[in-house]
Order: C-alpha cells, then structure tokens, then sequence
C-alpha cells in the first residue's frame, strides 16, 4: 500500500532574522513582530483541520516570545532547533556554533521538557563542523540539505571537495536528512526583502500561481513513489498574510481530498528509519 506524507513545517524566526543581519529599525523590527500575528492564525488553520506539524524555532525566539510558543507547543505540533539566532553556521566560529546549539536546546527543554530531535540551519547553510555538533548533541534527523526531494537519506561527512577534481564523498552517518527545497519554501516566492538601494529578493508572486506548483509536487511523489514524504516549509511572517492564509488552507484540503497523511518531521524521521531497520 502507497503512503505519501506530507510535513508542513513553520519557521518562526520573528524578530531573529532581522537582528541576525545587524538590522535593527523599526520597520524591519515591525515586520517580526507580525509572526507573532501570522503564527496564531497557522495555529487556527491547523487546529481546524486537525494538522500537526513542525516548528523550527531560533532559542532567542523562545525567550522573546514564551507564551506564543507554548501556545504551539501546546497544540501538539513538534519543536525543532533552529539556531540560538538566525545566524547562519556557515558564519560562525565553531565554539560559537556549538554554543548556539547548547542554547537553543536549553531554551527547547524549557518549554518542552526535553532537547530537539531535529534541526534546521537558518538560511539553510550548513557548516564544515554542523553534522559533526549535531551528532554529538544528539540530533536524530536535519532539515537543511537538499539531495533528494521526497526521501529522507543519511547525512555524510568527512566529504573532500577540491577546487579542481572530483570530489571524494565520505561516509554515511546516523544522521538522517529530511531533504526541503527553496520551491517548496514561501520565502523566495512571497516576501520582498531590499538592502540598501538594491532589491535582494522580489518576492510577491501570485499565491494561485505557487499553489498549483506545490500540489503538482504532491502528485508527482504521490504517483511515482510507494513511500514519501513532501516537506513544505512556510513562515508565519509570509505565510500569515490574508491571501497567503486563504491559499493555505486551499492547499491543505486539496493534499487532504488527495490522501495525503499529514504528520510532524521527528514522526517521520522515525518511520524511516523503522522501516531501514527492517
């Protein structure tokens, strides 16, 4: 029997990711603080549907925000580790990245009761020492590489990439990938985001228009695959928006009329590896 999942999965960086980039002023400021708006409307449209999900969550936001991430907490979806800030690993230190990652787990064990099963870079970028820290913390699965679209996989390490040769790959580790996409990720297609005088991202596509890219997505794993897991990746400051909202829940009862199971990130991480073990 063919069982295609789906994982909807927030990233409620919030305030983080401006403060991240050294951007302070209120208006970008302003712009975090609507994910405060836009998580409590997710929260409802999950909450209607009967969804449980995945919230990647920066430790600074947990501390900034309490009561809004036990409200998700509370609702039943699963709390991941997403950096003590919005800094991505690539841009530290490796003492500052494991501080990060101590952190972030504190603030976790705090709400929760227990340390993150997974993790996801901010901006999606590794660093040379990310699967080693993770490892050693504990980590089960990450969320931030892109190898593959709808089959988790074991995450390598020790790779040799030379600047002129063929790369040597190194050796599988306990670490499982949850793969995501930027295509399946609301950031690149809805927010506009200028630096300076120079527009970084766009943004502000037509949210009908990106609708009908994630469903065919959807179907394509729903046909071509026994077993697979498409993970969408949304935040509550792009996702949160009216029109956005509208679209997600048109999403979600189109996966739902198609059979799609709808299960948190850790759930499926451990599916998985069930099923490997078999």
């Amino acid at each position: 029997m063919s069982r295609a999942i789906v994982c909807l999965t927030f990233d409620l960086d919030a305030l983080s990711l401006w403060l991240a980039r050294g951007i302070t002023t209120p208006t970008p400021i302003s712009r975090g603080e609507f994910a405060v708006v836009g998580a409590r409307r997710v929260l409802a449209l999950l909450a209607r549907h009967g969804v449980r999900s995945t919230w990647f969550i920066p430790g600074h936001t947990i501390q900034t925000y309490p009561a809004l991430c036990r409200e998700v907490f509370e609702a039943g979806h699963e709390i991941g580790h997403h950096g003590w800030s919005h800094v991505a690993p690539g841009n530290l230190t490796r003492e500052q990245e494991e501080e990060g990652l101590v952190r972030g787990n504190e603030a976790i064990r705090t709400l929760t009761g227990a340390p993150a099963a997974g993790y996801r870079s901010p901006a999606w970028d590794l660093s040379a020492h990310s699967v080693e820290l993770l490892l050693a913390h504990g980590f089960t699965y990450d969320s931030s590489m892109m190898a593959d679209d709808y089959t988790p996989y074991r995450v390598r390490q020790g790779d040799v990439i030379p600047p002129d040769g063929p790369v040597v790959f190194g050796a599988p580790t306990p670490l499982l990938e949850m793969p995501v996409s930027w295509s399946l990720d609301d950031f690149p297609h809805f927010e506009y985001t200028r630096i300076g005088t120079s527009t970084a991202i766009p943004g502000l596509m037509n949210a009908n228009a990106v609708l009908d890219n994630w469903i065919e997505d959807f179907l394509y794993m729903r046909e071509h695959l026994e077993w697979g897991a498409c993970t969408y990746t949304f935040h509550p400051e792009v996702i949160g928006r009216g029109h956005r909202m509208r679209m997600l829940e048109r999403l979600i009862a189109r996966l739902s009329d198609e059979g799609a199971s709808f299960e948190r990130l850790g759930d499926v991480a451990t599916e998985h590896l069930r099923r490997d073990a078999a």
